[in-house]
């Protein structure tokens, strides 16, 4: 009976001892005494155990802000088919309004990047840009918040090109006298070391309307920009027909004026 008793107390005293032990970490498996071993592996499985309980903790988590995340998903696109009804647009069509800007968007960039003479070749283009986001700025769903600041910010950036272009200096020309020189935009397109084109002086006219409100009217000791040669750009050719035209428009008027005169005279000649 004794001996039992003895042999109970040496276990109860034992295991909290066994179980106690400490491994060392850095000792390799293959150097591992038995219950070292043991203790070791007991060791992963406790760590194994409590790994799973932090993956379920965790999945449930995920679980539950996917739940919360489909929910929103579903609030989000109710809103936006309510906001699209109210200024008579589908999905669709946002879709198609958001690639379009898309498109201006990533040209303007590409602009962006280009040199100044470069931008100063690329004028029609930069009119094209234009006029494609202000035809965008004409729907409405532009007033979406998803577009408008993304809209006001590209046409600031177009404004920019614009400037870069325009304000390119190149070559110069300075003006001299009609007495000595004999210069107007005419001539001077037609110098050699210009354009050996006369009919270009369009291109002269509008890279300088800062400086020159009248085409006809030049001033000696004027800098003027000279556009690198090219073919006219489209606002180039816009400007010169609305310039002929109005020249036109002039000529008849003063036409007018002089038969009328003439008429005036006549009559009071006659004495009528």
């Amino acid at each position: 009976m004794r001996t039992l008793l003895a042999l109970l107390a040496f276990g109860l005293l034992a295991t909290p001892a066994f179980s106690q032990m400490r491994v060392d970490p850095n000792k390799p498996d293959s150097l591992l005494k038995k219950d070292e071993a043991e203790i070791r592996i007991e060791e992963f499985r406790n760590r194994v155990a409590n790994l799973k309980s932090e993956l379920d903790a965790l999945t449930t988590q995920v679980n539950e802000q996917n739940s919360r995340l489909t929910a929103l998903t579903n609030e989000l696109d109710d809103c936006n088919k309510a906001i699209y009804a109210l200024i008579g647009a589908t999905e669709a069509d946002v879709n198609a309004f958001r690639e379009r800007l898309g498109k201006i968007e990533a040209r303007v960039r590409e602009m962006q990047r280009m040199s100044d003479e470069d931008l100063s070749k690329r004028i029609s283009e930069i009119d094209k840009l234009w006029a494609d986001l202000n035809e965008l700025r004409k729907n409405k769903i532009a007033a979406l918040p998803e577009f408008y600041d993304k809209i006001v910010g590209l046409a600031r950036d177009i404004k920019q090109l614009y400037e870069r272009a325009r304000n390119f200096r190149g070559n110069t020309y300075t003006v001299g006298t009609w007495k000595k020189d004999r210069d107007c935009l005419w001539n001077i397109a037609k110098k050699d070391d210009i354009y050996s084109d006369p009919f270009m002086w369009p291109k002269i006219w509008q890279a300088n309307t800062d400086q020159i409100r009248n085409p006809d009217l030049i001033m000696p000791g004027q800098v003027l920009r000279i556009p690198p040669p090219g073919p006219k750009t489209d606002e180039e050719l816009r400007a010169e027909r609305l310039y002929y035209r109005q020249k036109r428009e002039a000529a008849q008027r003063a036409a007018a004026s002089r038969r009328a005169r003439q008429v005036e005279s006549n009559d009071a000649g006659s004495g009528n």
